[in-house]
């Protein structure tokens, strides 16, 4: 019965969040890319038969914070079993002595959180390493610390350009696919615009102008569980926003956590059964 349960609220949960983001997508301007944002389920602590369950409902992207935790999950044999065609997503906080064994994860799809010049280039010589010469280049974001907050991390926002210009020139093994932000909490929308999501959609603007990008192919990540349809609705381009879920009781509700790192070029969404 447990299991029959979780199927249905785990199903319920992922097509709610797909209601409610494809909703803010429908908002932004009619003369932009119709890009649908990518929803990456945030499995940290979640038990892989979570995990199978939400795969088996459609969902194919996956996102963790901690490399151990994702490790752990990528090589257990029933998600190796049950889901051949996972992507996953490393999302937290990324320190050099970690990235080889992050970089052993299977069907690894997309760091999100490189956050200078030097990782960047460890992140390109261990995966060529790793990998080998001829793999396919490893997709990466660069996170911005867009609030200022010494608490959060990221590159300064007048840094942006030239490490995304170093990384494209200097580091042959990875593909620049976008900028993350994490921004301040619980920012209050009847005072006008995030200034979070601005600042990052104006680095984006600036990074395709002075490297000649095309804008509709650097995606943006930002965006929590109490604004992600303004982060949604706010980017002009590809889109992920992120969203906190929580199964209680058999009945859905939003959760919103400072707790959680949930991010917008993606929809995060963290599924949680109690």
């Amino acid at each position: 019965m447990w299991k029959v349960a979780m199927s249905e609220e785990v199903g319920k949960a992922i097509q709610s969040v797909l209601e409610r983001v494809n909703q803010a997508a429908a908002r932004r301007p009619k003369t932009l890319p119709a890009v649908p944002p990518r929803l990456v389920a945030v499995s940290k602590t979640k038990p892989p038969e979570m995990i199978v369950e939400a795969y088996r409902q459609g969902q194919r992207n996956f996102g963790e914070n901690y490399v151990n935790e994702l490790v752990d999950k990528a090589s257990d044999p029933l998600i190796l079993e049950s889901c051949p065609e996972i992507k996953w997503h490393f999302i937290g906080h990324l320190q050099k002595n970690n990235v080889n064994k992050l970089l052993g994860v299977p069907n690894l799809f997309l760091v999100e959180t490189i956050d200078s010049a030097k990782l960047a280039e460890r992140v390109n010589s261990s995966w060529q390493r790793v990998r080998g010469a001829g793999s396919q280049r490893l997709k990466v974001m660069v996170q911005i610390n867009t609030s200022g907050e010494q608490s959060k991390h990221g590159l300064l926002p007048e840094d942006t350009v030239n490490t995304v210009k170093h990384i494209m020139s200097q580091c042959s093994a990875l593909h620049f696919s976008g900028l993350m932000t994490i921004g301040h909490y619980g920012y209050d929308l009847t005072l006008g615009p995030n200034p979070d999501f601005q600042m990052l959609l104006s680095r984006r603007q600036e990074v395709c102008d002075s490297l000649k990008l095309p804008l509709e192919e650097v995606e943006l990540s930002m965006g929590m569980s109490t604004d992600f349809e303004h982060a949604v609705s706010t980017d002009t381009g590809k889109g992920q926003a992120a969203v906190g879920l929580h199964v209680e009781n058999k009945r859905l509700k939003l959760q919103a956590s400072t707790t959680e790192l949930v991010h917008s070029s993606c929809v995060y969404v963290l599924i949680t059964i109690s």
